[in-house]
């Protein structure tokens, strides 16, 4: 087995678990904020969208979308073709997302640790150099 994959496994785990215990403040999960910051960035998408975006199998986002939507996260409207959803923030998310990003900013700059810039942008390049 290669190492890489492991310690790669492992911190994935880790930071995962952490990020859930940071967002607990906003009653949110790590995979639900990966949808709400996905739609941030890029504005309304569909299901299927996001779950190509994001890498997740559908039935995942969909359940995590629907729930989004009953705690009055995310909306869906009809779009060009009726059977076609458009998943979109609320107003209510909006207002909430600086506040999600200054915690979410604060975790990430307490998991980089003592990682300099160059160091930070080295690990992309290798991140990258991976398949995928």
């Amino acid at each position: 087995m290669n190492l890489v994959f492991h310690a790669l496994f492992q911190k994935s785990r880790y930071l995962t678990n952490c990020l859930n215990e940071t967002l607990k403040q906003h009653n949110l999960y790590s995979s639900q904020w990966s949808i709400l910051y996905c739609l941030h960035v890029h504005g309304p998408m569909t299901l299927t969208q996001i779950w190509t975006y994001l890498n997740v199998e559908a039935p995942s986002i969909t359940r995590a979308v629907k729930r989004l939507e009953t705690l009055g996260w995310l909306q869906r409207v009809d779009g060009a073709d009726k059977r076609e959803k458009i998943v979109t923030l609320t107003e209510m998310a909006e207002e909430k997302l600086p506040i999600i990003l200054k915690t979410i900013l604060a975790f990430e700059d307490e998991m980089i640790g003592d990682m300099t810039l160059e160091e930070q942008q080295q690990f992309m390049n290798l991140l990258q150099k991976m398949k995928g």
